[in-house]
């Protein structure tokens, strides 16, 4: 696996990704490819094939924004299974990133523990210090697509999402669930004060 031009390669298309994804842009991928390797490490990983098919899929997981944004995993796969073998990938080590790039798909739903490390890695940001900067990216990102209207109808999808949502990976509920908790409670203390008002 030629895992440097790989990178290289879907880096560079994803510098072409549209304007208007404040969220899911080049760097939303990169910091996916670093809370991968992280995760990977708290976790164990040390196999060098799974370190690679990890990154890999971290670096192809929202390629499929190339194509579309619904359904854009499915696009993802498609895209992997086109350009990959380019990269001396084999169909057996392509089909193990799909399974990951299609547990990424929300409600997430990992079948293994690599699955579970790149769905942990590509929520990491719920349980960080910079959520509310992030979200907002999101927010604007979904506000031009006409997903959601309004600040306030934006606040109630957050915590009716980060009540649903749980960290698979023993590293990641170590490291991310305490502040994720925190930022529930103040979205939902936020929700009541404007309720109030």
């Amino acid at each position: 696996m030629k895992i440097e031009g790989a990178r290289t390669y879907i880096l560079e298309q994803l510098s072409n990704l549209s304007g208007d994804l404040y969220y899911h842009g080049l760097h939303h991928v990169l910091d996916v490819e670093h809370a991968t390797a992280v995760l990977a490490d708290g976790e164990g990983i040390n196999e060098a094939e799974s370190l690679i098919l990890l990154q890999t899929a971290a670096l192809y997981h929202d390629a499929g924004f190339l194509r579309t944004y619904k359904d854009h995993e499915e696009e993802g796969c498609a895209i992997v299974r086109d350009i990959l073998p380019e990269f001396d990938y084999s169909m057996a080590q392509i089909e193990v990133i799909c399974g990951m790039i299609m547990a990424t798909k929300i409600p997430q739903n990992p079948q293994n523990h690599l699955e579970q490390i790149i769905c942990d890695a590509d929520l990491d940001y719920l349980g960080r210090d910079d959520f509310e900067p992030i979200a907002h990216t999101l927010f604007a990102e979904l506000r031009v697509l006409n997903f959601v209207q309004d600040q306030h109808s934006w606040n109630r999808i957050q915590i009716s999402f980060l009540q649903s949502h749980h960290f698979w990976t023993q590293t990641a509920k170590l490291a991310r669930n305490r502040v994720k908790s925190a930022h529930l409670e103040k979205l939902v203390r936020n929700c009541r004060g404007n309720a109030d008002q």
